[in-house]
């Protein structure tokens, strides 16, 4: 039988990509693991979770197994739409849709807006997982570098402007993590912001925020793109990940209502109600403005301790962006190939990940990698940078 021969046009196609999370590095288990964009293990609230499944178990016995689930689903929906208030995102009630953790977001909002004919614009370089996503639709995709201020706006309207003149296909969508963004843990300006709504407007393409670290500010946070929308061309994507857990998959979506009901045709019933249901009773008893006060300090700690240990044991060659947040910090080694960079340093047991697979076009990450201070303790984090630093000391030299 060939199997192949059962599948669809665009799956054969989104098959002959990499397969997901081909960028993961196999570790040794002694490995210091500055690959891992996880919170950390002892900011994981085991002990309190533990609680509210108890609590709602207590309460509501068989209730939250069942299909429909606990009312608390409804519950966490008025959370999570009164916290996105706070941050000045209002979207009425049914322009909200929780889903399974913001990839299940971000594919969804792929399956009602992308086909082969769709153009995606995204940021140079990007979270990997969201390219994986996009190529599964389109091959139409198309990079903007970024800097030190984010998305570099300006060429992107040149671009905008390009196309446009010589008649080629403009972006439906843009895809961006504005804030403390995944790789480079740069934050796009104000002024950027503003400009980049602009564009949309002027253009008329849709704007996908994924705002997944938008909370862990070491400072004062900035205010989400959606903040500033009064059109209605920003789909905000958000997640409870990075501030509680990620195994609850606990992710949402705030937009235009006409967007919402189309991504809520096409999820169906894919939820996890008794993991929606057990977070309505975590956030219930939890001052989740002091979580995150503990965990901006946790990381901004963390943070300051790679930042110091870079400046202490890398080569003057080596650059960096010094982040405001968020979990990452990238490295820029010039001549290096930190893809065969990291089987010496797996062997000396450090862990990163190698900027190539944050780039539509892999050769232009080749000099970069991706450090995370968020998961390791800052013993191993110092540690780990000594290692990493002899390795670059001597490919340098």
């Amino acid at each position: 039988m060939n199997v192949e021969s059962f599948f669809s046009k665009n799956i054969k196609a989104a098959l002959k990509n990499d397969p997901p999370g081909a960028w993961m590095p196999d570790m040794p288990d002694d490995c210091i693991r500055l690959s891992s964009g996880y919170p950390d293990p002892a900011l994981v609230p085991a002990v309190e979770i533990k609680g509210a499944v108890a609590r709602l178990l207590d309460e509501e016995q068989d209730l939250p197994l069942h299909y429909l689930g606990s009312p608390r689903i409804e519950r966490l929906k008025q959370q999570i739409h009164k916290r996105l208030a706070e941050r000045g995102i209002c979207v009425l009630e049914e322009g909200l849709l929780i889903t399974s953790g913001a990839c299940q977001a971000i594919d969804l909002i792929a399956r009602i807006l992308l086909d082969d004919k769709a153009v995606v614009a995204v940021e140079s370089p990007t979270y990997m997982e969201a390219l994986e996503i996009f190529q599964n639709y389109t091959n139409q995709i198309i990079s903007i570098p970024i800097d030190e201020q984010g998305l570099q706006t300006s060429r992107l309207e040149e671009m905008l402007d390009e196309r446009k003149r010589t008649g080629l296909t403009l972006p439906r969508i843009l895809y961006t993590i504005p804030t403390f963004q995944n790789p480079t843990g740069t934050t796009m300006t104000t002024e950027r912001r503003r400009h980049l709504l602009e564009l949309s407007i002027k253009f008329d393409f849709l704007i996908l925020e994924d705002d997944a670290y938008g909370e862990l500010s070491f400072g004062k946070s900035p205010q989400p793109i959606k903040s500033f929308d009064k059109s209605g061309r920003v789909l905000h994507v958000g997640s409870l990940s990075k501030v509680v857990a990620p195994g609850m998959r606990i992710g949402w979506v705030a937009g235009e209502s006409e967007f919402i009901n189309a991504l809520e045709w096409f999820k169906k019933d894919l939820d996890h109600p008794f993991a929606q249901s057990t977070m309505a009773v975590y956030l219930e008893n939890t001052d989740l403005e002091k979580r995150l006060g503990l965990l901006k300090d946790v990381y901004r700690a963390k943070c300051a301790a790679l930042i110091r240990s870079l400046e202490q044991f890398l080569p003057e060659s080596v650059s960096w962006y010094v982040p405001d947040g968020g979990y990452f910090v990238w490295v820029r080694i010039p001549g290096a190939d930190t893809s065969q960079l990291l089987s010496q340093a797996l062997a000396e047991g450090i862990s990163y990940v190698p900027g190539k697979y944050f780039f539509l076009d892999q050769t232009d990450g080749t000099e970069f990698l991706r450090l995370s201070f968020s998961y390791a303790d800052e013993k191993e984090i110092i540690e780990g940078i000594r290692r990493l630093g002899q390795l670059i000391t001597a490919f340098s030299s």
